[in-house]
């Protein structure tokens, strides 16, 4: 804990002004909030959450959207082992109601992979769009905790509407709104949770998120099973009216992050917020409180789109930003197809489903416990080659070996996943605050932009499996190699501006030099 006789209030008048101690605004946030108190833990507990409902939209479809099972009524004119495109209606019949999927509701058994796959394909562009068109707002006019509500609601409302759709067009709008919405929500919470701590518990406090998120994924195959046979749309009702009682939780107890309200010159409302939230007994006053930030960094205000052209201007900052979001093309490519493509194993749906949540949770206890003491480019570059080599073996094996190609499944799904998890808290420590928002969501759309591909995968792979588990394996494994050029973040101080970040660079390469 923080020793509360240590000035941390400086007067004009006083001697101990004349000279006050250099400290960044790290240090003096931590010094200010303590030790990691119960006032922290809420925060970021509720802030951590809203990765449950992330987790539930993203992977919804996989119930809502499956081929349901069939079963003949006429023995003479129908064989199960029939193609049900080439039998007459009346000689089969669904196992369950025939609301009880999309496909089997509006008759879409027969129809091409393109209309079938249409919400799911519908989803990911939204998550694209939404997050080039929304992902700076955090960093610029809205602020984090704003932008988290706001990308709430916009998921709730649309999955409440998903389940009104009358046809799969409308499905699949409402489908691309609630991705559009989606985009930022884990992007906001990651960063908002992180920066209202210290860098002590910055990678515990990062890794309660991907708990959360495996704990939305895990709800998932339960909330199928208890649905089972009845309507797919009370899955979006149930996802649905939790969102909304989130929001008002968020609204209630959580605070906007102090790091972006000193960097947009706000320090009477960031000294309050750390008033609120620190757990020792340290009286402070916007009069005399002494932060160690330089004069330009509170005059940063960024437009919307000013993050972005801040990070592509440096060439320090694009060469990571590129790296990042290369070796993120090739984890999203498989923590996103993974789960499809466990159709095309010979094994229960619902059982894979459940494995694979359960397998985050060794991704989420490695980075809880070891987060400060793994080296950040060499657990990237081990699991990301650990999950393609798993992947590649799967194509190799066959379906002839299918109890060992869903144990390399789970190995390669639990690589990918801590590889996931390992990328995003990397990617903060890369960046300074006034571009992190935007960098951890320009990263996250890769991740989304290498699960858009998945599907075309999956559903290729169902002849061949190189074309799926294969080509997975490749490019997870090449994609890790991106991250050899880049600096080693462990245990490093969160830096403010673009000028402070490329100071502790290049006073690290003079040190290492």
């Amino acid at each position: 804990m923080a020793d509360s006789t240590r000035p941390l209030l400086f007067d004009s008048d006083s001697s101990e002004s004349k000279v006050p101690p250099s400290r960044s605004l790290d240090e003096t946030i931590e010094q200010c909030i303590g030790n990691f108190g119960w006032a922290q833990f809420l925060q970021a507990a509720i802030v951590s959450f809203a990765w449950v409902f992330d987790a539930q939209q993203t992977f919804i479809t996989v119930f809502t959207d499956s081929q349901p099972t069939w079963h003949c009524t006429d023995s003479y004119r129908c064989n199960s082992s029939s193609n049900m495109c080439n039998l007459p209606k009346q000689t089969w019949s669904w196992d369950f109601n025939s609301n009880a999927s999309i496909i089997s509701e509006w008759d879409l058994q027969c129809a091409g992979s393109f209309l079938k796959g249409l919400p799911a394909s519908s989803f990911f562009l939204g998550c694209l769009i939404g997050g080039l068109a929304l992902s700076t707002l955090a960093d610029s006019s809205l602020g984090r905790k704003n932008m988290l509500l706001f990308s709430c609601l916009i998921m709730s409302l649309s999955s409440m509407l998903t389940a009104f759709s009358t046809s799969i067009w409308v499905y699949a709008f409402l489908r691309f709104v609630n991705g559009f919405g989606r985009a930022t929500i884990g992007t906001c919470a990651l960063v908002l949770s992180t920066e209202l701590v210290g860098k002590k518990w910055r990678g515990q406090v990062g890794a309660m998120g991907f708990l959360c998120f495996t704990l939305g994924f895990l709800s998932l195959p339960m909330l199928g099973y208890m649905n089972n046979g009845n309507s797919w749309r009370y899955l979006y009702v149930w996802t649905s009216i939790p969102i909304l009682v989130y929001c008002i939780l968020v609204q209630i107890f959580v605070r906007e992050s102090p790091r972006w309200l000193i960097v947009k010159g706000r320090k009477e409302e960031a000294i309050l917020i750390l008033q609120s939230i620190a757990s020792n007994a340290i009286t402070m006053s916007f009069s005399n409180l002494c932060l160690d930030v330089q004069e330009d960094q509170t005059k940063s205000n960024p437009d919307v789109y000013d993050a972005i052209q801040i990070l592509v201007r440096k060439s320090w900052s694009l060469r990571r930003l590129l790296a990042v979001m290369a070796v993120g093309f090739g984890i999203g490519m498989v923590y996103y197809g993974m789960p499809l493509a466990l159709t095309n194993l010979n094994f229960n749906l619902y059982l894979g489903v459940v494995f694979n949540a359960l397998s985050e949770f060794p991704a989420f206890l490695i980075m809880f416990f070891y987060i400060d003491k793994i080296n950040r480019r060499y657990a990237l570059i081990g699991f990301t080659a650990l999950s393609g080599v798993s992947s590649v073996l799967i194509a190799v094996l066959g379906q002839q070996k299918g109890s060992l190609q869903i144990v390399l499944e789970l190995v390669s799904f639990f690589s990918a996943s801590t590889a996931f998890d390992m990328m995003l808290i990397y990617t903060i420590e890369l960046f300074p605050t006034c571009v992190r928002n935007s960098a951890i969501a320009m990263v996250r759309q890769t991740l989304v932009f290498g699960g858009v591909f998945s599907p075309v995968m999956v559903a290729a792979g169902r002849e061949n499996q190189f074309w799926s588990y294969g080509l997975f394996g490749l490019v997870i494994g090449l994609s890790g190699l991106f991250v050899v050029g880049l600096p080693e973040t462990r245990g490093s101080v969160l830096c403010d501006t673009m000028d402070e970040e490329e100071y502790k660079t290049w006073a690290n390469e003079q040190f290492i030099g």
